[in-house]
C-alpha cells in the first residue's frame, strides 16, 4: 500500500429518503481505495469545566479513541475459521450462514416483486 495524504471524511445524507438510508459514507476519490480501518474519537462531556486561556470556563471533554476495521479487507487476509470467529465475537453468524439467510431475502425479495408486477397487468387488462 502506497502512502497518501488523503483524509475520508464520514458523510451523512441530507435527505431522510436518500439512496444510503440514514447510514454514513465516504466518498473514496478515483485514485483512492476505502481505508482498512479508520480511526474515530469518542467525545463525551464529563460535566466538569477548566479555566480557558482568558478566564473563561471551558467544559471538560473526554476523549477515547476507536478502531474500526474494513471487514473486507479482513475477509480477504484472513482464513475463513479465523474471519467467522471474528464475525461471532462481534455478534454475527458465520458466513455461510449469512449468506444462506441473504440468498432468501433476496430470493423472497423477488418473488414478491413479481408478484406486484402479475397484480399491476392483471389489473390494466381488467
Amino acid at each position: 500500500m502506497s502512502e497518501s495524504n488523503w483524509i475520508p471524511e464520514i458523510l451523512y445524507e441530507e435527505n431522510e429518503d436518500g439512496i444510503s438510508s440514514h447510514i454514513p459514507f465516504i466518498q473514496v476519490p478515483d485514485d483512492e481505495e476505502m481505508p482498512a480501518m479508520l480511526f474515530v474519537f469518542e467525545s463525551k462531556d464529563t460535566g466538569e469545566f477548566e479555566p480557558g486561556l482568558e478566564g473563561e470556563e471551558v467544559p471538560v471533554i473526554e476523549l477515547d479513541l476507536y478502531q474500526y476495521a474494513n471487514m473486507n479487507t479482513l475477509k480477504q487476509r484472513m482464513a475463513p475459521i479465523e474471519y467467522d470467529n471474528l464475525r461471532f465475537a462481534l455478534g454475527l453468524e458465520s458466513l455461510k450462514t449469512a449468506a444462506i439467510k441473504g440468498q432468501k431475502i433476496t430470493s423472497n425479495v423477488k418473488i414478491a416483486l413479481e408478484d406486484i408486477e402479475k397484480d399491476a397487468l392483471n389489473n390494466t387488462n381488467n
